[in-house]
C-alpha cells in the first residue's frame, strides 16, 4: 500500500525525478503533488491509487524503506574532516525532511561535543554495547538525533573482544530502530580498530573523507583494502559511497593530489562537491553550534547543502 509518507521518502531520495511528469503520468491536477512535497497539502487515496502504479515505474516498492540506509564515515587517520562531515551532512540531509540519527562511535565524543549534547545518567553508546541496551537517543533538531559517546568508549576497544558476538553488537542494537528513521550515520574512530569494523559490520556502506595531502593520500589504499576484507568476510553488501575531499585548499598541492585520487583509483567514486577549508567550521565548533544555526548563508553551510545533493543523488 502506497502512503504520502513513504511516496514523500521517494520522491526526496529520487530527486531528479520531475515531479510535473508524474503529476502529468498519473493524471492529477498541476501542482498536486509538488504542494504535498511542500508540505501545504496533503494527497487523498484516490490520487495515491493512481499514483502508485507511476512511481512503481520508477523504482518504488512498499518495503523500499523498511529500514535506514546506514553508512560508516571513515578514515583511519584523524585530522580529515570525518566528525565534521557525519555532523553537517546529517543535518543537512535532515533539513531536507529525512529522518536522521548520528551514532558517535569515536572514544573522543566530538560529534557530540559539536552539538553540544550533554550525557546524562551513563546514556551512551558505551552502556549500550556492552550491556544490549537499546541505543540512548538525543534530539538535537527537526528530524536529528545523535547517538552520543565520550571517553568512556575507549573502554569498549577491550571489553567487547571479550563479550560473545562482540563486533555484531552495534548491528543488533541499530536493527532495533533502523525503521525509525531515513540514514544512520556513524562517525567512525581514527582506527581500524573493533569499534570500526562493528560499524562496517553494520552498514550498507562507506563515505570516506580525505585530506588532498600526501599524509592521507598514502593509507587510502589500505583503507580501501580493509572495506574490501570486511566485504569478503562478513558483509558481502558493504559498499563504498565515494571519497569526499575535505579542507580543501585553492593551491597546486591540493589540486595535484585529487588528480592523483581519480587517477590511481577509478573504480571508486569522487564527489565533484568538495568541502573547503574555512574558518567558519571552527568558530561554530568552538561555540557548539550546528554549522546552520551558526549561520546559515554561510560559505561553510552552502559546501554541505551542495555536497548533500549530489550525495542524495546517489539513491
Amino acid at each position: 500500500m502506497l502512503t504520502q509518507e513513504l511516496l514523500l521518502r521517494f520522491l526526496r531520495r529520487r530527486n531528479a525525478i520531475s515531479v510535473a511528469t508524474l503529476e502529468r503520468e498519473a493524471g492529477l491536477a498541476k501542482d498536486t503533488l509538488a504542494k504535498a512535497l511542500k508540505g501545504e497539502r496533503n494527497l487523498s487515496e484516490k490520487h495515491l491509487e493512481l499514483l502508485l502504479p507511476v512511481v512503481t515505474g520508477y523504482g518504488f516498492s512498499t518495503n523500499l524503506y523498511e529500514k535506514a540506509r546506514v553508512v560508516s564515515v571513515i578514515n583511519h587517520k584523524g585530522g580529515v574532516g570525518k566528525t565534521t562531515t557525519t555532523g553537517y551532512l546529517g543535518e543537512a540531509i535532515a533539513k531536507k525532511g529525512f529522518k536522521v540519527l548520528l551514532i558517535d562511535l569515536d572514544p573522543q565524543g566530538n560529534l557530540s561535543q559539536i552539538f553540544d549534547v550533554h550525557i546524562q545518567d551513563e546514556q551512551q553508546v558505551y552502556n549500550s554495547l556492552i550491556k544490549l541496551a537499546d541505543l540512548p537517543v538525543y534530539n538535537i533538531s527537526e528530524n536529528l538525533d545523535i547517538a552520543p559517546s565520550d571517553i568512556e568508549l575507549a573502554k569498549a576497544e577491550t571489553e567487547l573482544l571479550n563479550k560473545v558476538g562482540g563486533e555484531q553488537r552495534l548491528k543488533i542494537l541499530i536493527a532495533r530502530l533502523s525503521q525509525n528513521y531515513d540514514f544512520i550515520l556513524i562517525d567512525c574512530p581514527p582506527s581500524l580498530n573493533i569499534l570500526t569494523m562493528s560499524a562496517m559490520q553494520a552498514s550498507n556502506s562507506c563515505l570516506i573523507t580525505l585530506l588532498p595531502e600526501m599524509s592521507a593520500l598514502k593509507g587510502l589504499n589500505t583503507l580501501l583494502e580493509r572495506i574490501a576484507e570486511a566485504r569478503q568476510i562478513f558483509n558481502p553488501s558493504l559498499q563504498v559511497d565515494g571519497i569526499v575531499f575535505t579542507m580543501v585548499r585553492k593551491n597546486t598541492v591540493h589540486d595535484g593530489i585529487k588528480e592523483t585520487v581519480r587517477s590511481i583509483f577509478p573504480h571508486v567514486k569522487v564527489f565533484d562537491r568538495e568541502i573547503k577549508h574555512l574558518i567558519a567550521f571552527q568558530k561554530a565548533q568552538i561555540e557548539q553550534i550546528p554549522i546552520r544555526t551558526f549561520d546559515k548563508a554561510s560559505e561553510a553551510a552552502k559546501c554541505y547543502e551542495d555536497f548533500c545533493d549530489e550525495y542524495l543523488s546517489l539513491f
